[in-house]
């Protein structure tokens, strides 16, 4: 029987032992979710949003695990948040993203959803008669960033149907525009009038249009005149 000299057997192990630590496979990178924060969303207007995560092994799968999205949204398995939201206001929950290792790395994100309306007209000093004359005021809010071709119309409506302009203003309304107000005010006939309030923004540029109406709560009386 030969012998194999030590120094050929030492050689023979080391080259083994390299040979087996490259064959491991490679350390997987610990799963982290980037997204921090999330943009804000309009009522009714289309809305996707890519959730970001970083390390693990593809693919990443996406779930909520606690609190609601409001009825109109939904994220999808690949992390993508969209649809149309059918309500206003500030939602919060959680979502989890899990890999594809073993064992499986998870993590956890609290999240929350601002939904405002795009497009904001609300009375800043509600419909009042004096004498003839109807005097009132709108408060008007771009919350888009961008800038909208503006058309406000105020009608005063009597019971026969008869409409008569108490104002109209045609303007561009700036992008990230809030509490910007107008006044509007008419003399009017004797009768009983609803004030109707229409506004329209039209943002060429992503070929959208926005509507707000405001309607007086009753009707609006004009006790003097013919």
């Amino acid at each position: 029987m030969k012998c194999i000299p030590r120094s050929v057997l030492t050689v023979a192990l080391v080259l083994w032992a390299t040979s087996g630590a490259s064959c491991q496979a490679p350390t997987t990178a610990p799963l982290t979710i980037q997204t921090s924060s999330l943009p804000k969303a309009f009522l009714h207007q289309p809305y996707t949003f890519q959730l970001l995560a970083q390390g693990g092994t593809t693919p990443l799968t996406w779930e909520l695990t606690s609190g609601f999205l409001p009825q109109g949204l939904a994220l999808g398995p690949d992390g993508v948040l969209h649809g149309s939201p059918a309500a206003k206001g500030n939602f919060s929950f959680t979502v989890a993203v899990r890999d594809n290792s073993q064992p499986v790395q998870q993590r956890k994100r609290e999240l929350t959803l601002q939904i405002v309306a795009p497009l904001v007209v609300e009375w800043s000093r509600y419909p009042r008669i004096t004498g003839q004359k109807l005097d009132c005021a709108i408060r008007i809010a771009n919350q888009t960033a961008q800038d909208l071709d503006f058309t406000i119309v105020a009608l005063a409506v009597a019971e026969d149907g008869r409409a008569t302009a108490i104002g109209y203003q045609h303007f561009t309304l700036k992008g990230d525009t809030a509490n910007l107000e107008i006044p509007f005010s008419e003399t009017l006939p004797r009768g009983s009038y609803e004030l109707n309030v229409d506004a329209v923004g039209e943002a060429p540029q992503i070929n959208t249009i926005y509507r707000a109406r405001l309607v007086s709560k009753e009707r609006l009386q004009v006790q003097q005149g013919p």
